[in-house]
């Protein structure tokens, strides 16, 4: 698995969120040695980012077993089971302590910059697989270095890069100039500022995932304290039966009860929806937005827009190495079938680790999230998965790499942009959501509700 001479390297870890920080935990169980980079400031800083709100699955459910073990002799106390984090108590009472377990195996303010193996380019065949990696990164100071590495894990994910409102995947025109009044996360509206841009206003809400209606039961939580207060909810398909999710139905009670909150935010008049809306354009009413579609149709002037259409992969820094990706989704091209919403309505998605992860280039790894390129519903057991798996296999343990030790509910992928004209087929869709039984977490494609997340 290993080049020679490289087994004393570290394998460099991108990303210090749940998924890069158990990555951590198994490389170090398993004898070797990791070096976690971090762009931000502190542990899980994308989760920090919707620090707001409260996950669906327990703490039982978002606990990975090697991170627990190496917390074990600390001191630190594991949060009661069957408690709902919320994404702040994540980060605080999870993922920063096993951050400081890990202790200089951690680097804050580092942004990877680029990834290669020495001395290749991309075009370079000769010798290419007994090269070690080289990572490039800047340190928030300015300061440039290059790191050498055995392995690489990129557990960067997708928060970085959230969708546009175009319904062609680009920027609407008009978009970029529209940033003062254009956000792209579930907002906190006990935060002062944020409240104060909602409350009174008309709001657009684009996308129709759990985010969505997070979105949705907020601002309609908030039209009951402040009158003029309504939301403009933009789909790119129609209502069907299952547009709301599960309801009572839900195996996830708290995900039901959020879709039946966005129903209601709907039928009370709290919100009105928009139906085969296919966002074209915005343009400028003096301070307020118009929206426009691909047909003509132009909307009521709004106040703000939240967009909430998913979220896609940074892959410009490793356009040097040799990764094999589905040319639809951008996720590994043995992973995709898996979890191709353009085929699943709401299949399974099975547990998978080192072979469906591979790449041409060996020894890199795209993980969690990321791994998942822009298709929705990753599942935070599935992740701690994919990193233990990775992790036997570079320590040259293939029988343990190649052996499943997790077993999911039955969940998957709903909905989709290939499925948005077909709204009785398609659960979620442009946001992203899942469709499963208990233990199932999403992350990356951003924070599914103010009760939970899957």
């Amino acid at each position: 698995m290993n080049a020679p001479n490289t087994g004393r390297l570290p394998v460099v870890v991108i990303g210090a969120g749940p998924i890069g920080l158990a990555a951590a935990a198994h490389l170090v169980e398993r004898g070797m040695e990791p070096l976690v980079l971090e762009a931000g400031p502190s542990a899980g800083t994308a989760v920090r980012d919707w620090a707001h709100v409260r996950l669906f699955s327990p703490w039982a459910e978002v606990i990975d077993p090697a991170a627990e073990k190496l917390l074990a002799p600390t001191g630190w106390v594991r949060p009661d089971g069957s408690a709902y984090p919320t994404g702040g108590d994540w980060a605080e009472q999870y993922l920063q302590p096993l951050a400081a377990a890990l202790g200089d195996k951690v680097r804050y303010g580092v942004r990877v910059t680029g990834v290669a193996r020495a001395g290749r380019d991309r075009i370079v065949d000769a010798d290419r697989d007994e090269q070690p990696f080289t990572i490039h990164a800047l340190g928030t100071d300015g300061r440039e270095e290059r790191i050498t590495a055995r392995a690489v894990i990129d557990a960067s994910g997708t928060w970085s890069t959230p969708g546009p409102m175009g319904a062609d995947g680009l920027p609407a025109l008009g978009e970029k100039t529209a940033t003062d009044r254009v956000s792209y996360r579930v907002p906190d509206l006990k935060d002062p500022a944020v409240r104060a841009r909602h409350a009174g206003k008309r709001t657009a809400v684009i996308g129709s995932g759990a985010s969505a209606f997070t979105a949705l039961a907020s601002l309609a939580d908030l039209a009951k304290e402040v009158q003029g207060t309504h939301a403009t909810w933009i789909l790119r398909r129609g209502i069907g039966a299952n547009t709301f999710g599960g309801g009572e139905a839900d195996e996830l009670p708290a995900r039901g009860a959020l879709g039946l909150r966005a129903k209601a935010a709907v039928e009370d008049g709290h919100a009105s929806a928009v139906t085969g809306f296919r966002t074209d354009a915005v343009d400028r009413d003096g301070d307020q937005l118009v929206l426009v579609a691909e047909d003509g149709r132009r909307l009521d002037p709004v106040d703000e827009v939240i967009v909430l259409t998913g979220f896609r992969p940074d892959l410009s820094f490793l356009s040097e190495v040799r990764l094999g990706l589905d040319e639809r989704l951008q996720a590994p091209t043995a992973l995709a079938p898996l979890i191709d919403p353009n085929v699943h309505s709401c299949g399974t998605v099975y547990p998978h680790g080192v072979n469906e992860l591979s790449h041409p280039e060996q020894g890199i790894y795209l993980v969690g999230m990321k791994s998942y390129g822009r298709a929705p519903t990753f599942l935070a057991m599935t992740g701690y998965e994919q990193v233990r798996s990775i992790s036997a296999a570079i320590a040259g343990d293939r029988e343990a790499a190649e052996r499943v030790e997790l077993t999911l509910p039955e969940t998957g992928v709903c909905g989709g942009a290939g499925l948005y004209d077909e709204p009785d087929t398609a659960q979620n869709g442009e946001g992203g959501g899942c469709c499963g039984a208990p233990a199932t977490l999403q992350i990356g494609a951003g924070p599914a509700t103010t009760s939970g997340s899957c």
